[in-house]
């Protein structure tokens, strides 16, 4: 028996019949981001926090808009609990940062032979004159940053500004939830047009090289976030192995992909055999579905996210797999949290007491590992909304039909 969606088209037949996707997809409006500083400025001066610092990369991009890569280079925003966000750059980047800039703020700049973490404790010094200052440093900093920071100002007492950025960032609202959709969207119709393209002697090289360039046909303008395709016995591996493999008759085949759209990243794994499956893969893959279902009817306004977890793990069970880790059965956590990062708060993870709120977003993919066989992973994701979990993007139906 054979899915007659896959191996029927030629690359590229596959890629001809797609199309942008993300034309009507809105980026972050500066209102949002406004929004966004003054909740954490909000919680800051509950939390008696005098400022949080926003290195570059996704929580000052998340912040203000301002999209930077983080080097050895000190760039980013210190966001004080009251007041305007104040940028800190080396003084030969500022035109640029000015250029990119979304929210509007002053930018301290910093000569190369000066400290910049001297002008972070000036910058903290001006916004409190209390002898004792509780700052947030973002989670992503470089250790050498904060080493830095504390040997410019020991009595400061820095903590992980997570407290705050988690507290906004794993609550998503209805505008980044769409596009979030829209990128999941988008992932599946490379998904579908993958499983199109495959052919007894094919390379896991040469189907991750397609869904780069249909992602790209798709409207991702940087192609695929990620990529992983795994054939055969690889599928075990739930990250892949080193060398690729060749597609063989009835080889279970495992995609694991995303893109990133507007900075929201989508991540979508499917699993499916090309050809024939034995009874042992397709009773595997029927547990899979059974516990990526039990996950998704535990995630109820109010349960714990280690709840969700538990479901997943005791369906397995009831289906004779391994009890917590161990295998044949479910090697890591049941899902992550997503959004502007591929893996972000909250986790579904095991004993983990956070309650599941409006706007958590979620993976669901509670894999199987069989050792030495071969692995089954069906990852759709989901969020919450008042009255109960929504997926965007719809769960597998069989073995031989990967999308519904």
């Amino acid at each position: 028996m054979q899915f007659s969606g896959i191996g029927t088209k030629t690359i590229e037949q596959a890629l001809a019949e797609l199309s942008d996707m993300s034309l009507c997809a809105i980026p972050t409006q500066e209102g949002e981001y406004r929004a966004r500083m003054a909740k954490a400025q909000v919680y800051m001066r509950e939390h008696n926090i005098t400022a949080i610092y926003l290195n570059a990369g996704t929580n000052l991009r998340y912040y203000t808009g301002l999209r930077w890569y983080a080097s050895e280079r000190m760039v980013g925003a210190v966001l004080p609990a009251q007041g305007e966000v104040i940028y800190i750059a080396p003084h030969f980047e500022i035109d640029t940062i000015n250029d990119y800039m979304v929210i509007a703020g002053e930018i301290r700049g910093w000569q190369e032979h000066e400290s910049p973490y001297a002008l972070f404790c000036h910058i903290i010094a001006g916004i409190s004159e209390a002898t004792e200052v509780k700052v947030g440093i973002d989670e992503s900093t470089a250790f050498f940053m904060v080493d830095g920071i504390q040997k410019q100002q020991p009595g400061m007492r820095i903590i992980n500004a997570s407290e705050v950025t988690a507290h906004c960032r794993m609550h998503k609202s209805a505008a980044e939830i769409a596009l979030m959709q829209c990128a999941m969207d988008m992932t599946i119709a490379v998904h579908k047009a993958a499983a199109s393209i495959l052919k007894e002697g094919i390379s896991t090289k040469e189907v991750e090289d397609f869904i780069h360039q249909a992602h790209k046909k798709v409207g991702a303008a940087n192609g695929s976030y990620f990529c992983i395709v795994l054939f055969g016995k690889a599928t075990s591996f739930p990250h892949g192995v080193k060398d690729p493999q060749i597609l063989k008759k009835d080889d279970l085949v495992l995609i694991d992909t995303g893109c990133q759209l507007h900075g929201y990243i989508s991540d979508i794994t499917r699993t499916y055999v090309f050809g024939t499956a034995t009874e042992k893969q397709i009773d595997i893959w029927s547990s899979e579905k059974r516990a990526q279902q039990a996950a998704f009817a535990a995630a109820s306004i109010g349960a714990r996210c280690g709840d969700v977890d538990a479901a997943a793990r005791q369906s397995l069970e009831q289906d004779g797999l391994g009890s917590d880790y161990n295998l044949p059965g479910l090697p890591h956590r049941t899902g992550h949290g997503i959004g502007m990062d591929i893996h972000e708060w909250p986790y579904l993870v095991k004993n983990n007491p956070l309650p599941l709120v409006k706007g958590m977003c979620f993976s669901n993919e509670p894999m199987i590992v069989v050792p030495g066989e071969f692995g089954v992973r069906l990852e759709d994701h989901f969020y919450m909304t008042e009255t109960g979990p929504a997926w965007f993007s719809q769960p597998s139906k069989s073995i031989y039909e990967p999308f519904a």
